[in-house]
């Protein structure tokens, strides 16, 4: 959803930007039930077989990544992860003969824009189905990282312009911290693990997980909970969403490195399963579909095979679409979708998605009965 953030058209300062800003809050509140036109299940699966092609690596700017690639005629795109042609094979044998997968990292990017309520909580209601079919379906692969990633960098929405107007008090959140900031400056960081959010429609606690990191792993004593703690991210992000480039930001080196933000969450020996959730266009995040892809394939060691990526998006181009027909075609979002040998699409205009989930544990399984570990 696109809505004037915050801070426009407002005097820091000015008591007479109170009232205009809560107006405006509430002016840019959750709309998401006004896209959803019919029931039913609209379910695509992406191509068998994907490639990257010169002229379409774009630059990723600060979402991490720091060589670059080239395009066919040797020109500089911008920066991305260094490893040659992503290898979409589906087999590969450079792991030896240890195949199938022990573990998974799980990332769900999931819009906090204005319009995302009703998702967040479609979202939120089908995670204990879903993480539990896992469970019984991938036997031998019990070992998991969940990390929720929010799109954009900004925590704790009109409170940081509201404190300094209210005596250090946030009439709309009270709990909210004025005066101390956010607990860590990961928080104000794209595609940092949530354990903080804060907000209209968020889940306003601090959610604590066992790791003592930003994902919640097996051994969380209520993962359901834990995920709804992180997953209910709130309506008062940015209506500029930037899905893409959270999603890459959040799987870079330099969130990876010891001590920074997303520390220990991708492993070299763990499937990846990225969920995007998101009911708009990506016309904020840098660079193109192709790059998109390249940084997420380069963060698995160049097996795009060894990924899984589901998106619930707006389905323009279904036959028979669940969303109303003026919603916006996320014809980006799709197109990286559909790059991977491993993936499906589901309506964000769902009421639930029980069903998509279903069909995505099938398609995980298979992605781990095929792993092979890079080395």
């Amino acid at each position: 959803m696109t809505c004037v953030g915050p801070h426009h058209g407002l005097v820091p300062g000015s008591r007479a930007a109170v009232p205009a800003l809560l107006i405006l809050t509430l002016g840019c509140g959750d709309a998401g039930s006004d896209r959803r036109q019919t029931s039913g299940t609209s379910i695509t699966t992406g191509s068998p077989t994907t490639s990257v092609t010169g002229g379409d690596g774009g630059e990723t700017g600060d979402d991490g990544g720091s060589a670059t690639t080239s395009t066919s005629g040797g020109a500089d795109t911008g920066p991305l992860f260094d490893v040659g042609t992503p290898d979409t094979s589906g087999g590969g044998g450079d792991g030896g003969n240890q195949q199938g997968c022990k573990k998974v990292d799980f990332l769900f990017v999931i819009d906090n824009s204005g319009s995302m309520g009703d998702e967040q909580d479609s979202l939120i209601a089908s995670f204990p189905g879903f993480i539990s079919t896992i469970q019984q379906t991938l036997v031998d692969a019990q070992d998991y990282h969940i990390m929720v990633v929010d799109t954009d960098a900004a925590w704790g929405g009109e409170c940081e312009l509201l404190c300094p107007l209210w005596n250090n008090i946030c009439p709309a959140f009270p709990q909210y911290p004025c005066g101390q900031g956010p607990p860590s400056e990961c928080d104000r960081t794209l595609g940092a693990g949530v354990t903080y959010p804060i907000g209209n429609d968020a889940s306003n606690m601090l959610c604590s997980f066992s790791t003592g990191r930003r994902y919640m792993d097996s051994t969380e004593p209520n993962l359901s909970a834990a995920f709804q703690c992180a997953a209910k991210v709130g309506t008062d992000g940015d209506g500029s969403e930037r899905p893409m480039s959270a999603m890459v930001s959040a799987l870079s080196s330099d969130l990876a490195q010891p001590g920074a933000c997303n520390e220990g969450f991708l492993r070299d020996d763990a499937i990846l399963v990225i969920t995007v959730i998101t009911d708009e266009e990506d016309d904020d995040s840098t660079g193109t579909p192709a790059g998109w892809f390249a940084n997420v394939v380069a963060a698995k060691a160049g097996k795009a095979e060894n990924i899984v990526v589901l998106g619930l998006i707006n389905d323009t181009d279904a036959a028979q679409p669940v969303c109303s027909p003026d919603v916006q075609d996320p014809a980006k979002v799709r197109a990286f979708i559909d790059m991977f040998p491993n993936s499906i699409r589901g309506s964000v205009c769902e009421p639930s998605y029980n069903s998509f989930f279903q069909q995505a544990v099938d398609l995980i399984d298979t992605t781990c009965d095929d792993f092979v570990p890079p080395g």
